[in-house]
């Protein structure tokens, strides 16, 4: 899942980036409104987490517009107003949940993971397939009932490829869901990856290589 934070308070919005990451979800930040506009014209996310009151572009505009343009990313709206009229008035905008500040970090992962539910087909607790059982709740991973430790973005390429039910999953779609803006999108890094993942998972290989096309758990 590949989530955008756009909050103006940059020790949080760090901060929360990089608890997100460690829940193997890739994560880019904004610090103001254009920003996000800038990095969700370019990018497919799943999930946004909007501070209302961002500088350059107000948080209520940045809502406005993925609601204008049919953006399929699910907005969860961050203010430091916790009264009824203020909520009501963010749901009004679009968005789809609504969190007030100060909040816990985990009722945050909670609802993010609910809204990245919503933004496509919900993914059951468990993901199975070829004898290996992803446990999403846990964040652990078994093949034939062996425990398979791995790394946050082995897990999240485990994650998609499962997903995605024996279709074929491309290099560029793997970037785009489980690493963030930062990675060099002519980089090794997804071969890298699966080659770890592979020789973690152990024999038989479960992941098939499609020439030209990307990877496939089938």
């Amino acid at each position: 899942m590949r989530v955008l934070i756009a909050e103006d308070e940059r020790m949080l919005a760090d901060s929360i980036a990089e608890g997100l990451r460690g829940e193997a979800l890739a994560v880019d930040v904004a610090y103001d409104g254009g920003a996000a506009l800038e990095r969700l014209g370019v990018h497919d996310y799943d999930v946004l987490v909007l501070d209302r009151d961002l500088p350059v572009v107000h948080g209520d505009e940045v809502c406005g517009k993925v609601v204008e343009q049919g953006l399929m990313v699910r907005v969860l709206m961050l203010t430091a107003a916790s009264d009824v009229r203020a909520r009501v008035a963010g749901l009004s905008l679009g968005a789809d949940d609504y969190l007030p500040k100060p909040f816990a970090f985990e009722e945050l992962v909670a609802r993010i993971h609910a809204l990245g539910r919503r933004a496509r087909p919900a993914d059951p607790p468990m993901l199975e397939r070829a004898g290996v059982r992803l446990d999403w709740p846990h964040r652990q991973v078994f093949r034939g009932g062996r425990y398979v430790p791995l790394a946050r973005k082995e897990f999240g390429v485990l994650a998609e490829l499962l997903r995605a039910r024996g279709a074929v999953v491309s290099a560029e779609t793997l970037l785009e869901k489980v690493w963030d803006e930062h990675i060099d999108p002519f980089t090794n890094t997804v071969r890298t990856t699966m080659t770890k993942l592979r020789r973690k998972l152990g024999e038989p290989q479960i992941i098939e290589t499609v020439p030209g096309s990307g990877y496939r758990i089938p």
